[in-house]
């Protein structure tokens, strides 16, 4: 049995394309990493707690864990904690260039596999107008960075992983699988 370590429906979806059957058990796990981390240490961290945390509690499974975060000009850029964080972090980020890092962990029995992905987003110049109506809309109170790239108008262009951005690299999960599923 596979286990996917998050409640992000975006990853359930994105992983439902390479596996038909597996469990949601979100971690239950206080993340913690120290941010002085270089940035691929401090998301692979995070990614190994849930996974690991998961992996405790079921251990004849496959589990993975996730991480993922938004960074701009070496800040990292979380989840907004309310609307007008929302809209400074839209604002920042509108017109520019920023990195979207994800961890994956994967153990299965005595082994656990991990991988960081990195994608550069470039943004639209964002109107005021656009901006206040897509927070007022909700969408980026539950995504880091206060964006979702499949949200449309937003993003210009990007360098690398499109799934990464949305919060789950299938490239690099896919490789995961076979790397471990090879023994």
């Amino acid at each position: 049995m596979v286990i996917l370590a998050s409640a992000s429906p975006r990853r359930k979806e994105l992983l439902s394309q390479l596996i038909s059957e597996f469990k949601i058990i979100p971690s239950a796990t206080e993340e913690h990493a120290d941010k002085s981390l270089p940035l691929e240490k401090y998301v692979a961290t995070l990614a190994r707690q849930k996974c690991d945390d998961v992996f405790f509690r079921n251990d004849k499974c496959l589990v993975i864990g996730c991480d993922t975060v938004v960074v701009f000009k070496g800040k990292i850029l979380g989840k907004p904690i309310d609307e007008s964080d929302a809209i400074q972090t839209l604002r920042a980020l509108s017109g520019n260039v920023h990195q979207v890092y994800t961890a994956v962990c994967m153990r299965l029995g005595g082994r656990k596999i991990e991988r960081v992905v990195r994608t550069d987003v470039k943004f639209n110049k964002l109107s005021k107008q656009f901006i206040m109506s897509y927070v007022a809309g909700g969408s980026p109170m539950d995504k880091a960075g206060s964006y979702g790239i499949q949200d449309g108008n937003i993003v210009q262009g990007y360098n690398g992983s499109y799934s990464n951005v949305v919060g789950l690299p299938l490239e690099a999960v896919k490789e995961m699988l076979s790397e471990l599923q090879r023994g």
